[in-house]
């Protein structure tokens, strides 16, 4: 590129402009990738204590089924009454530019309702429905989680090859037709000096 530039006043001040752009372009683009780290960074840890919670729940959740299908007997007609799960709706916020998804799953307009009836469960069962409830809630926010750190990863990923285009590209680029530039001018104020003072020396001499 500074071979092909031509080496005027015009064009150094528009590669200076341009390397100056460039500077504060990877300045931002690095501010922006360590925000994004770190927000990912607090999700997976995030991620991780829920994994942890979610185990525990299915284990505690198994254990009561089987519990109300030893006490209760296979509870096939009750798991029959329970409704699909619709009240999942989605939104987003947005970090750095970055949408990251908001899963609410809606909560039952009353806590204690229980979607069959009591003369065909007991306490076993009833424990075994509001555990699997807590699964599926903890399950919801994981998935979010999980989908939030993909997208920060896919973002931080990005943002990083840009930057090292500015970095590694960009900026020795526009550097070196700085420097060449002035170089070439440098040089033809030397001559047109040496050549002033050659004249000047002729007029003295006549």
């Amino acid at each position: 590129m500074a071979v092909q530039t031509v080496p005027t006043k015009g064009n150094l001040m528009n590669t200076k402009k341009s390397l100056a752009l460039a500077r504060n372009g990877y300045e931002l683009l690095d501010r922006k990738r360590n925000i994004l780290i770190r927000e990912m960074m607090t999700l997976i840890d995030h991620a991780n204590a829920l994994q942890e919670q979610i185990d525990s729940a299915y284990e505690q959740a198994y254990i009561a089924l089987q519990t109300a299908n030893i006490t209760n007997g296979f509870c096939e007609d009750i798991s029959n009454a329970i409704p699909v799960e619709n009240g999942l709706s989605l939104d987003s916020r947005s970090v750095m530019g970055v949408e990251i998804p908001i899963l609410v799953l809606a909560e039952s307009e009353r806590n204690d309702y229980l979607p069959y009836g009591p003369r065909t469960a007991n306490s076993a069962v009833d424990k075994a429905y509001l555990l699997f409830t807590k699964v599926k809630t903890l399950t919801v926010e994981l998935a979010e989680i999980e989908n939030s750190v993909y997208r920060l990863a896919d973002a931080v990923k990005k943002t990083q090859k840009r930057a090292n285009a500015l970095k590694n590209i960009m900026i020795p680029r526009f550097e070196e037709t700085v420097k060449f530039i002035s170089d070439a001018l440098d040089e033809k104020d030397r001559e047109e000096f040496s050549r002033l003072k050659v004249i000047k020396r002729q007029s003295g001499a006549e």
